[in-house]
């Protein structure tokens, strides 16, 4: 049975996050996503130390953003993160919801690509221990 390849988060946006409109400053929001792909990494094996030893870097490479409602400091937020491609690239999207209301507050997704850390050629198909890592096929 495959793994499922989503993994959530809780996150409570601190006082140094905020901005001069009293939310939070649009940049913190990437810190989030990091955190829980980070978490959603490790509970496949595959965290970044992981990867490194492994032969492979995975930088990120795009990054999309899309605010629908602000969050605020000490607002609860559950920050999902899950995997969405995996053949040729490793995509993750992104979910910010109030932890309370559910109501969605943020999405986005980041895109990474292997570079052989050796060589520091970027890989046009992800490697095969990311399969592994996964649990799914290989295609």
């Amino acid at each position: 049975m495959r793994p499922a390849l989503t993994h959530s988060i809780l996150v409570t946006p601190p006082f140094h996050d905020i901005d001069l409109m009293e939310v939070v400053w649009h940049g913190h929001y990437v810190k989030y996503f990091e955190l829980a792909r980070s978490a959603l990494l490790a509970s496949f094996d595959y965290d970044y130390p992981g990867m490194r030893a492994s032969g492979y870097a995975w930088p990120v490479v795009d990054l999309a953003v899309r605010y629908s409602r602000p969050a605020r400091f000490g607002q609860p937020l559950r920050v999902t993160a899950t995997i969405v491609e995996w053949e040729n690239r490793l995509k993750v999207s992104y979910r910010i919801h109030d932890a309370a209301s559910g109501a969605l507050l943020t999405k986005g997704a980041t895109t990474q690509v292997a570079v052989n850390v050796a060589s520091g050629e970027m890989c046009y198909v992800s490697p095969d221990v990311l399969f592994e890592k996964l649990g799914v096929p290989k295609p």
